[in-house]
């Protein structure tokens, strides 16, 4: 088994819909790389069945996932920690690299509205793997 050389964390409100996509992408794209954790400050019952749609569209299966509550101890296990409007209920360490992907909510939008937000987290997240795997050759 390969040890993972970065953990990340994906945290928006609900769990439900943006951290779920950067989740899915992460780990379709780096394999077991970069260990991927993703969590919400106020998790939704289920995660958002067009969220679900848009990544089966491009071959990426979210459908079993569950939204879950964010933690400190996911937040201190973790090197980076991205927030998708979270705010402030995000614990902050010394230590982590910290960004925030300002990104539409996809909830109660249909497949349709969901398919750019799922592109741009494609590309954030392309860009996050170059980051981490420049960090590594430093």
């Amino acid at each position: 088994m390969t040890v993972p050389v970065a953990s990340v964390l994906f945290v928006c409100v609900h769990n439900a819909g943006r951290s779920q996509m950067a989740a899915g992408f992460l780990g379709h794209l780096a394999g077991d790389r970069i260990e991927v954790r993703s969590a919400g400050s106020v998790p939704g019952d289920q995660v958002n069945p067009a969220a679900v749609a848009a990544m089966a569209e491009v071959g990426i299966d979210i459908s079993d996932r569950k939204p879950k509550v964010l933690t400190t101890e996911a937040v201190r296990a973790s090197d980076y920690v991205i927030t998708m409007g979270c705010g402030d209920a995000c614990p902050v360490f010394p230590g982590k690299k910290y960004l925030d992907w300002a990104l539409e909510d996809p909830a109660g939008q249909g497949v349709d509205a969901v398919r750019p937000i799922r592109d741009e987290i494609k590309n954030l997240v392309d860009a996050l793997i170059a980051e981490i795997d420049a960090k590594r050759q430093a």
